[in-house]
């Protein structure tokens, strides 16, 4: 931000030195300020060539200049009303006045016009080379080397014997529901507290969703409710096909409960892992205890593939038969002959050229954003009323997302992400429960409270900026504009 006082002259500076004061700094104007320290006006370039062609000499003062009632905003405007402002008066700076009309900031629009993103993309130099050998060999079209080896290098990373890469984490869970025969009246348990995702599938294949609560002392599928669902299932004589638990924002969900429940059932687990690549569970990583794991390179996630997904197993015949259903069920044969209704979904070779590019820092990533929640949570900690995603002692996060909440007698939720998008922050809800959404509001929740731990981590919880890409200047923005909003 632009030295005010650099900028500053007063009544008895020359034209000449005023002029000089302006080819100094980068926003072509200076500040003439009174005795009391207050703003009289701002001075351009322009301002004193008219003078000098009314006749002024350079060496008159610069307080002989016509009195002008400058356009200025107060301390505390927002980003946006200020970049406004700037459109409507045709101008590219505009002075900052506090409570006793002194200057105490210049904002220009190539600063103010600059937004802050929930989680972007973040790119190195090796996904280039991995891509551009794809185009060398001319292996453009689906499959190829760089697929092969994404697949082996990921299970190597996450610790499973198998993965077949596909075109999105949804066409990973559709596949692993296909594989477990899940159809038309059968059910299907999942977490509630996720993105539509994780339970469209179930729909895909005409079964029923049976919604889970959250555990508030992790956000995960709470196993006492989960528990409950199994015996209520058992009384009514129909135990579901599968279990989908969500591991949310970058760490796992207690899973060995819910293992424990699907082995005494024996009904399957499918770990959805697309938030938490990198997270662990005691030690193993997240996505990899269950009978099949999925994972996503959403444009979003902690690693990208621009889109794309896996599906992991330590079941080398499920995941040989995912990667035929999902090359359009192609028998072995020299025509086109299909015996099963086959998946076009399959992963790119280019795609699959990012992703081991990629791969290779998820590491990096995940420290970055680490360090992310950590400058979050000690900027705010003065705060009452604000809490944030707990990490219990058997979990690795990631905190691929910075998640608090927000006691909504302190502030709103709504409230928070307003005066945030006012200075063009980017922060959203936290995921809106599957049975509070239109779409799925006929299916079963199971709670053990009476009403859902769920709902109240939506109501009251945001998801805060958490690229790895993000600059400490846009952290500390973005804390100063949370300090504004709930202080």
């Amino acid at each position: 931000m632009p030295d005010v006082r650099q900028l500053s002259v007063s009544a008895t500076t020359t034209l000449r030195e005023t002029l000089a004061v302006i080819d100094k700094g980068s926003l072509g104007m200076a500040l003439l300020i009174d005795n009391e320290g207050q703003l009289s006006r701002t001075i351009t370039d322009g301002d004193i060539r008219r003078e000098i062609l009314a006749g002024v000499p350079l060496d008159a003062a610069a307080g002989r200049l016509p009195a002008q009632s400058p356009v200025t905003i107060e301390e505390g405007c927002s980003r946006r009303a200020a970049l406004e402002l700037m459109r409507l008066k045709g101008i590219n700076c505009i002075p900052v006045l506090n409570s006793d009309g002194e200057v105490v900031a210049l904002w220009d629009r190539a600063t103010l016009d600059n937004q802050i993103l929930l989680s972007t993309p973040h790119m190195g130099e090796t996904e280039r080379e991995f891509v551009e050998q794809a185009f060398a060999t001319n292996w453009i079209a689906p499959l190829g080397p760089n697929v092969d080896a994404f697949e082996q290098e990921f299970a190597a990373k996450v610790g499973t014997q198998h993965a077949a890469a596909v075109s999105s984490g949804t066409a990973a869970i559709h596949l692993s529901l296909i594989m477990l025969k899940v159809g038309r009246g059968d059910r299907v348990f999942c977490s509630s507290l996720t993105f539509a995702a994780s339970a469209n599938p179930i729909v895909y294949q005409g079964a029923e969703p049976v919604f889970i609560d959250a555990d508030r002392n992790n956000w995960g599928m709470c196993a006492k409710s989960l528990e409950r669902a199994f015996e209520d299932s058992k009384r009514q004589g129909k135990l579901p096909k599968a279990v989908i638990v969500v591991n949310l924002y970058g760490q796992s969900s207690d899973i060995d409960p819910i293992l424990e429940l699907c082995c005494q059932y024996n009904v399957p687990l499918i770990e959805d892992a697309a938030e938490s690549l990198g997270a662990t569970y005691k030690g193993k990583a997240s996505g990899t205890l269950g009978l099949m794991g999925i994972y996503s390179f959403n444009g979003n996630k902690i690693i990208t593939t621009s889109g794309g997904g896996m599906l992991v197993s330590n079941d080398g015949d499920l995941i040989a038969k995912a990667r035929f259903l999902a090359t359009q069920a192609r028998d072995p044969a020299p025509h086109y002959q299909h015996s099963e209704i086959g998946y076009n979904y399959r992963m790119s070779n280019i795609l699959a050229g990012v992703g081991r590019g990629q791969l290779k820092v998820l590491d990096d990533r995940v420290n970055a954003r680490r360090r992310i929640f950590d400058h979050y949570r000690e900027g705010l900690m003065d705060i009452d009323g604000v809490s944030w995603l707990p990490e219990p002692d058997w979990s690795f996060s990631t905190r691929w997302l910075s998640v608090m909440t927000v006691d909504a007698e302190l502030r709103s939720r709504d409230a928070v992400i307003a005066a945030l998008a006012d200075d063009l922050i980017e922060a959203r809800p936290v995921w809106k429960p599957m049975h509070l959404q239109p779409v799925f509001s006929m299916c079963p929740i199971y709670s053990v409270e009476n009403t859902p731990v769920a709902d109240g981590l939506f109501y009251n919880g945001l998801c805060l900026p958490s690229g790895s890409n993000m600059g400490l200047d846009q952290i500390e923005r973005t804390i100063a504009a949370l300090r504004n909003v709930l202080t």
